[in-house]
Parts: C-alpha cells; structure tokens; sequence
C-alpha cells in the first residue's frame, strides 16, 4: 500500500489491496485513508500513541484474526433453554441517512456530510470541503447494525479542518448523528487509536467485530512528511450506538 502526494488538488483516499472477505459489513477495494494537508503552522494535531497492528497472530496465543470476525467472548456461558431469545447486544436503527454530526467535547458541529462513494479504481475520494465530514455510503447508516464510516481532513492548505481535534477524543464522549428520517442517533467512544497507514487495520475498522451498531471516525495524525505532503498515520475513534 502506498501513500502518493496528490498535486492536482483531488485529495484522494489511499486504496489497500487486501480486503475483509468474511465480514457482510466490510469495505471491497479500499480503506478510508483521510489526507491531510499541512496548512499555516497551527501546531501539530493531538494524537494517541501508536496501536501497535500484528501482522499474523499465532492463533494459539491470540483472539481470532479480524479477518474473521467474532464476538467477544463473554466467558463461560450458563446452560440456555432451547428456544431462548439471542442475548441483545444494543440498539440498531432503521436505515436512514446521515445528515448532521455533533462532537460537543472537540468542538465538531457539522449541519451537512458529505456522500463518499468508491469511484471507479476503487479509491474513495476524501471529502471535497475541508470543513465537512464524509459517510462512506457503501457501507451502514448510522445506526444501522454493523460499522458506519465517517471520514474527514485533519487540515487544509489554510489550517484545522474538521476532524483536527480528532485525537483529543475520549473515551466516554458522546458522538450524535442526525438522520434524515429525524432520528438522533447518539453512540458512545470505545476507542481511540492510531495506525501506521502502511497498518493500517481494515477489517477491524470496516469489519462487523461485536455484532452491534457502531461508528467509526477517520483522519490523519502521527507525523506530517513534508516530502511526499501526507501524515504518515491515521487516526480511528470507534464508537457503539446507545
């Protein structure tokens, strides 16, 4: 996988060659790799340390491969009685588009978000505003059962863009999505990590791993390398819906 500077100001997303085959919910032909731009100099962005990203896990000595994805393990299961109700793993909502998000605690207050499709070298454009955040729109609504993506820049040619604070994102905060059917689905934040982009982890981001609805947020961070114009990470906050 690489991470070429784009000069023609498409500002388009890296692609990755492999993919999630076991996972209804994943991403075919590309993973959203947010590109930032270095603006002015407003300091560097906050970022996590790095999550380290194991190639290939001994599976005696691992959890399953997000190759595959499984639920967690919730220990020893007591006795169920046939024909028992499956164990509610959280809310899901109709289908409904994204038209809203709000992040009160880093400052992220957007009233539109942009559709993001694969295009036809199965790359997914970045969204084409700065300050506006992007829904891959081959994937879950929010709130939808599985992994909805939203991806945005950290920065711009003229500084911060939406997903700046991305990084200072806590454990704990509320993220809402309001959708078009009027409906405010609000998620909590599991996690917040950051990759190498050459790691980049895309069955974890855009695999179905816990078997409810969820929400990831992508940008930049780490690193700005000043020779080929990108940041040399990404940053994913992951989030379930309440």
């Amino acid at each position: 996988m690489s991470d070429r500077p784009q000069h023609d100001g498409r500002r388009r997303l890296t692609p990755v060659a492999a993919v999630v085959a076991a996972a209804a919910t994943a991403l075919t032909g590309a993973a959203v790799l947010a590109v930032g731009l270095r603006g002015p100099d407003d300091g560097p962005p906050a970022a996590p340390e790095r999550t380290a990203v194991v190639a290939a896990p001994d599976p005696s000595a691992a959890p399953p491969s997000p190759a595959a994805p499984a639920a967690p393990d919730p220990g020893p299961a007591p006795p169920v009685a046939a024909g028992a109700p499956a164990a509610d793993l959280g809310p899901v909502l109709p289908a409904s588009d994204p038209v809203a998000l709000s992040i009160p605690s880093i400052g992220v207050a957007s009233d539109v978000l942009e559709p993001l499709a694969l295009d036809a070298a199965g790359v997914l454009p970045a969204p084409t505003d700065y300050a506006l955040p992007g829904w891959y729109t081959g994937g879950p609504r929010p709130g939808q059962f599985g992994p909805a993506v939203v991806a945005g820049h950290v920065d711009g040619p003229d500084g911060p863009a939406v997903f700046y604070r991305l990084g200072e994102l806590a454990v704990g905060a509320n993220v809402e999505v309001t959708r078009a059917d009027g409906t405010v689905a609000t998620f909590v934040v599991d996690a917040v990590e950051r990759y190498a982009k050459a790691e980049f982890p895309t069955s974890r981001v855009y695999g179905n791993t816990t078997d409810r609805a969820e929400l990831r947020l992508i940008t930049c961070g780490g690193a700005f390398d000043r020779t080929t114009g990108h940041y040399v990470d990404n940053i994913v906050a992951y989030a379930h819906l309440v």
